[in-house]
Order: C-alpha cells, then sequence, then structure tokens
C-alpha cells in the first residue's frame, strides 16, 4: 500500500471515529499513530516520532499566550465587566427599537476585545442581557438568538483564540492576525446591530409584537466609571501589541495582571472566584494543549504521507479554479461545524489546507480570517452548536428548549454567511490595513 493511500485512509478513520463519538484529541493521536506505523513499519519509530510532535507543539514560547488569554478572559467575566459593558451600551442605545438588542451586540463587541473566548461571552449575557429583554417584550428565541449570535465576536476581535490557534499551526504573526480581524469584526457587529433593528421593526412574529424600550438611567460620572476598566484592558492589550510595547504573549500576561488588579480594586474576586477563574483555566488551557498536540501529530502524518502535496497538485491540475477551492473549503468547514467544536475544525483542517492554499498563492493571513468566520458559523448551527449549548446550560429558564436557541441564532448565522461572502470577495476589507 503507498504512502498516499495510507494517509488518505487514516484521515478517512479520523473522520470516522469522531462522526462514531471519540474525542477529537484521541482520534488524531490514534490515526496519527496508526499512520506513521503503517507508513515506517515501527512502532518504536512511529512513537518516538509522535513523542517529538508532542513536545515541540506546546515547547514554544508563542504558546504561553494561550492560558494567559484564558485567564483574563476569565477574570473579566468574574468581575462583572461584561454587566457594565451591557449597561452601558444599553444607556447609549436604549431608545432605538430593538435598542436593548443592539445594546448586547455593542457590549458583546467591546467584551470580546477584553477576552477573546465566545463561550465566556454567551454565559455572560445569558445571564446580564435575556432577562432585560424578555422584561421589555423581546420573544424568548429572539431575546436567547441575539447572545448566541453576538456571542461569537469573541472569536474573530481581537485578542481571538482562534486567531492565536491559526497563528500557531501556520507561524504567521499573531499580531498581523489580530490586526486584520478588527474590520471584519466591526463590520459583523454593525451587521448584527442592523439585523436585530429590522428584525425588531420588521419581524415582530419572530422578534415579539409588544417589545417597548427604555434606557437605562446612569449618569455621565457613573457610565465614565463603568466603562473606564474596559477602555484600560484594551489599552493596555490591544495599544500594547499595536504600539511595539509588547508581544503578543507579554500583551496576555500584562492583560491578565491587569484584570485581576481591576477585579480586587472593585472587590469583585472573593477566594471562591478566585479558584473557579484559576480551575476554569487549568481545564480550557488543558483541554487546548492535548488538541494542539494531537494536531501536530496529524500534520506531520499527513506531511510524511504526502497527501497534502497530492491534493495541492491534483486541483492545480483541476478546473474547478480559485473560486471553486475557496467556496468548497468553506462550505466543508461549515459542514463540519454541525458536528465539531471551533477548535478542533480548526486543527484539523489548517493543516490539510494551509499548503494548498500557499500553492495557489493565496494570503495566509486572509486565509486565516476566512477561516474563523467560517468556523464560526458552525457555533450556531446544529445539531452541535457549542455557544446555544452554553446558553442552555448558563440559563435559569429550565423550560427553554434548545430548538428555540437554533431558531433565534438562524438569522445571525445567515449575516455571518453574508459577511463571509463579502470579505471573501472584497480581501481588502480583512488585510488591507496590513498594506497588502
Amino acid at each position: 500500500m503507498s504512502d498516499l493511500m495510507i494517509g488518505a485512509l487514516a484521515l478517512l478513520g479520523m473522520v470516522g471515529l469522531i462522526y462514531a463519538g471519540m474525542h477529537v484529541a484521541i482520534a488524531l493521536a490514534l490515526c496519527s499513530f496508526l499512520g506513521v506505523f503503517a507508513i515506517k513499519g515501527s512502532s518504536v519509530l512511529a512513537g518516538r516520532m509522535l513523542a517529538l510532535a508532542a513536545s515541540e507543539s506546546i515547547d514554544s514560547y508563542i504558546f504561553g499566550v494561550v492560558p494567559l488569554f484564558v485567564l483574563m478572559g476569565f477574570v473579566v467575566s468574574q468581575a462583572d465587566i461584561g454587566r457594565d459593558a451591557f449597561d452601558v451600551a444599553n444607556r447609549m442605545l436604549g431608545r432605538i427599537k430593538g435598542g436593548l438588542g443592539i445594546a448586547t451586540v455593542g457590549a458583546n463587541a467591546i467584551f470580546a476585545a477584553i477576552t477573546g473566548i465566545s463561550i465566556a461571552s454567551a454565559a455572560v449575557f445569558t445571564r446580564v442581557a435575556v432577562p432585560e429583554m424578555l422584561r421589555h417584550g423581546y420573544s424568548k428565541r429572539f431575546a436567547y438568538g441575539i447572545v448566541a449570535g453576538s456571542s461569537v465576536l469573541g472569536m474573530l476581535i481581537p485578542p481571538s483564540l482562534l486567531l492565536i490557534l491559526y497563528g500557531i499551526l501556520t507561524e504567521e504573526s499573531v499580531g498581523d492576525l489580530f490586526l486584520a480581524g478588527i474590520v471584519p469584526g466591526m463590520i459583523l457587529a454593525i451587521a448584527f446591530g442592523a439585523g436585530v433593528y429590522v428584525m425588531a421593526r420588521r419581524w415582530p412574529a419572530f422578534s415579539g409584537s409588544g417589545i417597548t424600550e427604555n434606557d437605562t438611567p446612569l449618569s455621565l460620572g457613573a457610565m465614565l466609571g463603568k466603562i473606564a476598566p474596559i477602555v484600560i484592558l484594551i489599552a493596555l492589550v490591544l495599544g500594547g501589541i499595536y504600539g511595539g510595547f509588547f508581544t503578543p504573549t507579554e500583551a496576555g500576561g500584562v492583560g491578565a495582571l491587569g484584570a485581576i488588579i481591576i477585579g480586587f480594586f472593585r472587590r469583585a474576586l472573593p477566594a471562591g472566584r478566585i479558584w473557579k477563574v484559576l480551575a476554569d483555566t487549568g481545564q480550557v488551557t488543558a483541554a487546548i494543549c492535548f488538541l494542539i498536540i494531537a494536531a501536530s501529530m496529524y500534520s506531520r502524518m499527513l506531511s510524511l504521507s504526502g497527501l497534502p502535496e497530492y491534493l495541492s497538485m491534483a486541483i492545480a491540475a483541476s478546473d474547478i479554479g480559485y473560486w471553486g477551492v475557496i467556496v468548497a473549503y468553506v462550505v466543508l468547514i461549515i459542514a463540519m461545524g454541525t458536528i465539531l467544536d471551533s477548535s478542533s475544525i480548526l486543527l484539523i483542517v489548517v493543516p490539510l489546507f494551509f499548503h494548498i492554499m500557499k500553492t495557489l498563492g493565496i494570503d495566509p493571513v486572509w486565509f486565516g480570517i476566512v477561516t474563523v468566520i467560517a468556523v464560526e458559523v458552525g457555533l450556531l448551527t446544529p445539531p452541535f452548536g457549542l455557544s446555544v449549548y452554553v446558553i442552555k446550560g448558563t440559563s435559569p429558564d429550565r423550560s427553554l428548549k434548545l430548538g428555540e436557541i437554533f431558531t433565534g441564532a438562524m438569522p445571525f448565522a445567515a449575516i455571518m454567511v453574508a459577511v463571509l461572502v463579502l470579505i471573501i470577495i472584497f480581501p481588502t476589507l480583512a488585510v488591507g490595513v496590513l498594506g497588502r
């Protein structure tokens, strides 16, 4: 059996095991080991190669950015900074039809700029924003759909955990990826806000026929007090990176320290919350670490088999062309989003397709932004929409059904697809800020 055939069988076996319910990292590691063993004919050599891949995949300075930004995100979540962002956004937008929903989108965009974790946004705003929207006449599915849709902004607006993972996998500059994510993130947030406004005015059967709006009574001083911690953290993290004062890894450490200091200053981090922050950070970091190790094994097995190079040559020799490749790639990612979480999708498809995209001369930073937006759509699509499941688990409403949240999130998934098409047609929206 040829090396190419072994690589293809290992890939198909991995997909089959995942569909059968095996954990993604275990399926990746198992099929990678068996693939290398079949190619080299030695279990000892296969074990050594994969052990080397495991050590080298996380033995990197840049990998330190992952736990640091995860820690900052959970500290911000526990310190009620998300609630403050919602209060300020509601005060500014509350008089508009659908203003509470637009405020939720705006607060999520602000929250994303200091966390980078969509599940944190989903959990916070399910508790903060949904009760207010329901009290003002929003339908249940519309209120939860707004939170589900806008929570995915955390995966695009920097600092984004998915962009960090993409940078680690492709050895691209995390700072360039962050910079390229700003304009698409703003476009997506504006599109979500416009969608909420249109649905609130034109689709009362879906959004709620008795929506009423009012603004939160906040003085200018109170607004400044609530927004100050957010501005400080954004200035520390993004200002430090783009000003050349910190590397992304150092910015993660500075941001985490700043969030902890703000939390202590506001007396929002008692001992119980600190323990929860540390435990959650450890769990998320360990899960990501395991996935990255398995993905590194998988990437080496694919390279050894020659499958990526073969696919590159086959696509270059085919008639589908540039647009055919891009469309097929995006459709594949969205389809995978129905069964896999976002990190797993990224770790599976990027090692396989990145070489192909480089062969076609596609900008790797733009390719990263397209990949992340396509992956985000999967956070809202059934049967496995991670943000939807987080909202279901966080909501105090025990009668809430998953179908209601998925239904409410569908318009936002459609908006994301429209924005994705826009970014694909006009790449300068993502990479123009880098002068490309």
